[in-house]
């Protein structure tokens, strides 16, 4: 067999629907999120226009938001279990090769190496995307808490948190939206097409390219080495508790983080009658002047202050 028709397995399904779910889920929030950020965007009108008004698209993100908790909830245990049980190598840790081969890369693309660099089974920019994504979901899921919880975060954090939550979690948004549309469609979609998500597979010859460290193992058969039946066994009388634990309590940590409060919008009634809001006596300025119901009502003030 020829080395474009020989294929070798490198993502089962499990790992390909885990993608598809957080694929799904970030675009969600990228297009439900952008325009929230960007209210008076001529897109951002047309996408809240067309999915119902502010409300659903906030009711749009929040669901999209719990489901990648439990995408990241899912990665966890399973990562727990190939770790432990099946003692995988942490082939995704960041090393001092992934450096050298970054720098070799750079050299080879500016015409300064003779070779590319030889990489297994993730590359550093594979790393890099994936550790950008780990940070990008802490930083959305503690700012995101904030603007979910406000009330409960200022009780122990100053007011301040929360204006500077909201521009942290759109500034991040706004970030890692970029990075999927320039590096990651770049590099796996218009450089080279990689199909190994949505297929599982890929050919002799683009592990050749991309991945020959890992193709190595594969022939001399230590790429995927798993323990005997019995060790197996063993090792899951430990984890299966351990991983129940860490279930309920990442169950428990995503019901608080969605129904910890409920704001004053859901809690207090509508008022019929209710009073004149209330207006400051110094006008909010405006490019051409003051605001014209302010300016009236500045002038009502001024007026009474002469009688």
């Amino acid at each position: 067999m020829s080395k474009e028709n020989r294929t070798y397995l490198r993502f089962p399904l499990a790992r390909r629907i885990e993608h598809l779910v957080m694929l799904l889920s970030f675009t969600t929030l990228g297009l439900t999120g952008l325009p929230q950020k960007f209210p008076d965007a001529a897109a951002s009108l047309f996408i809240i226009d067309r999915l119902g008004g502010i409300e659903t698209l906030r009711t749009i993100h929040h669901t999209a938001a719990i489901v990648m908790m439990f995408g990241t909830a899912y990665h966890l245990l399973i990562m727990g279990y190939n770790v432990f049980v099946l003692r995988t190598r942490m082939t995704m840790l960041p090393t001092l090769q992934d450096v050298k081969d970054g720098w070799q890369a750079l050299m080879y693309n500016i015409g300064l190496a003779k070779t590319y660099p030889q990489m297994g089974r993730y590359t550093f920019e594979e790393k890099m995307e994936y550790w950008a994504f780990v940070w990008g979901a802490m930083i959305m899921g503690l700012t995101g808490f904030l603007m979910w919880n406000p009330i409960t975060a200022t009780r122990y954090l100053p007011g301040e948190f929360i204006p500077a939550a909201k521009a942290a979690h759109g500034g991040e948004a706004l970030l890692a939206v970029l990075a999927i549309i320039i590096w990651h469609m770049y590099g796996v979609h218009i450089k080279r097409l990689n199909k190994a998500m949505w297929t599982g597979r890929q050919t002799e010859a683009e592990m050749l390219h991309e991945h020959p460290l890992e193709l190595a193992d594969m022939k001399a058969g230590i790429a995927d080495r798993r323990p005997d039946a019995a060790t197996i066994r063993k090792r899951l009388r430990v984890y299966i508790p351990v991983a129940a634990i860490l279930t309920l309590g990442m169950l428990a940590g995503i019901y608080s983080f969605v129904n910890t409060e409920q704001t004053a919008l859901t809690t207090v009634p509508v008022q019929e009658n209710a009073p004149e809001i209330f207006v400051p006596q110094t006008p909010t300025p405006t490019p051409g002047g003051f605001v014209p119901a302010l300016d009236k009502h500045l002038g009502a003030i001024l007026f009474e202050s002469e009688l």
